[in-house]
Order: structure tokens, then sequence, then C-alpha cells
């Protein structure tokens, strides 16, 4: 085994300790807290997109995003669902960005992107542990969830794949993986809606479409990692590159997760 692989599997098995022991032992505001600090570390990455290198750069750029952040959070309450709807469009306008004009956009574009994608990503996540009942447990099973359609995608890209799904964004996806990170992503909601006792076909729908959104958020940072010339957002996680890198789906399923549970508890 690899130095590299070996150091990957480490902080993979870390990351996943912390991340149980959070949403699963510990009191909903830590769980917010630690969004918040993840949120902070991905806006210091994605100023990097911008082409803001130097070090004080960074920090005001990422405090410039997490000021939007504890604004949103202040007025949320009254207006949640539309603020996730509008979030919700941002990622319908991205979709059609990366289909037709992946090229389009500069560092200017990339740095409004970041308030865009992840105001609403701290604001998904951070309400639904804090706010949605057993919220922490929820948001493990997004993390389950989100994890099984990377997985899908992964096997069944290897073994399957021939048509590629982005290759001027993201040149190893392929149509083949994206269907089967659909399918795997279904079967653990299909799982996860038993265990939870929730009504199995809206939630699978809910679930299904997350999974969708999720591959938006892959994409939409790759494609700015790609017109920044970047590999990955940062070298902060041994192995695994930037917290941007593990943060990049989760971006736009946090609040298209947020949203579908609102919409579902109204029905």
């Amino acid at each position: 085994m690899s130095s590299g692989l070996r150091q990957r599997i480490a902080t993979g098995l870390l990351l996943a300790a912390l991340v149980i022991v959070i949403l699963l032992w510990m009191p909903p505001a830590v769980a917010v807290v630690a969004v918040m600090v993840v949120v902070a570390a991905g806006a210091w990455e994605w100023a990097g997109f911008a082409g803001l290198t130097l070090q004080w750069q960074r920090i005001a750029y990422a405090a410039a995003v997490m000021a939007c952040v504890a604004l949103a959070w202040l007025v949320a309450t009254p207006v949640l669902l539309t603020l996730l709807w509008c979030s919700a469009v941002w990622w319908l306008v991205a979709t059609a960005w990366l289909v037709f004009a992946p090229g389009v956009g500069g560092r200017g574009f990339a740095g409004i992107a970041g308030f865009v994608v992840l105001v609403p990503a701290a604001l998904g996540l951070g309400k639904l542990a804090e706010h949605v009942p057993n919220g922490q447990l929820l948001l493990l099973f997004l993390l389950v969830l989100i994890a099984a359609a990377d997985i899908g995608a992964y096997f069944g890209g290897r073994t399957f794949g021939r048509h590629k799904l982005a290759p001027r964004v993201s040149p190893n996806k392929t149509w083949e993986g994206f269907w089967s990170g659909v399918a795997a992503a279904a079967c653990a909601a299909f799982i996860g809606g038993w265990l939870l006792e929730k009504p199995l076909l809206p939630w699978v729908a809910v679930c299904v479409g997350v999974a969708l959104a999720s591959v938006a958020g892959d994409l939409v940072e790759s494609m700015f990692k790609r017109q920044a010339g970047l590999k990955d957002s940062s070298s902060l996680l041994p192995g695994h590159g930037g917290v941007l890198d593990r943060l990049d789906s989760l971006s736009a399923a946090g609040p298209m997760f947020l949203l579908g549970l609102l919409l579902l508890g109204r029905g």
C-alpha cells in the first residue's frame, strides 16, 4: 500500500469518526459550529478560485462569506423557504452553465459564485442540524446518501464508463457512472426511508433529487478549479486535497435536502 493511500485512509477514518461523534453524541450547537468551521475553511480555499492568493486576501474573502452567512442565519426563520428556493434556482442556472458554457467566466464570476454556493450550504446544513427534528441524524443520513452516490458513480464509471458526462469540466466522469451513482443513492434512500420510517415514495424522490444536485455541486467546483488551473482546492486534508474537495457535493445537496424535507413536512 502506497504512503499516499495510507494517508488518505487515515484521514478518511479520522474524519468519519469525528463526524459520527459530533452528530450522534454532541448537542446540535456543536454540529452547527462544525458546519460553520468547515464552510469558513471552504471559503478560504474558494478565494483561490477568484485569484486571491495572498493570505490576507483569502482571510478577508472568508470573513466576507461568513458575514453573509451570519446575516442569512439571522433573517432565515421567516424566509428560509425563499432562500432555499433561490439556491435551487442557482443550481439550475449552474447546471445550464456547465452544459452550455463551462469555459465562460473568470475570477470575478468565481468570486461571486463562492457566496452563492457557500452561504446557502452553511444555511442548509446548519439549519438542518439545529432546527429539524432529528436533524443531526438526518444530516448523518445525508452524508451516507452522498457517499453512496459517489461510490456508485466511481465503481459504475470504472466498470461501465464509455460516454463522457462533462469532458470540458471533469474528463473522468461518465454517464454510466452518473446513472450508477443515482441508482446507489436510490437504494440508500430506500433503506434510509425504511429505517427512519419516512413515506417511501416521496422520500426516495427527494433523495434522488438531492443526489442529482450533488453532481452539479461536484462539477461546479471542478469547473472553477479547472479555470484556476488547480488540481485540488488546497492541501488542508492529507490525502484528500482540500475541504472543498469533500464539500463540493454537499454544497448543493445540503440546501436541497433541507428544502425537500420542509416540503415533505408541509405535505
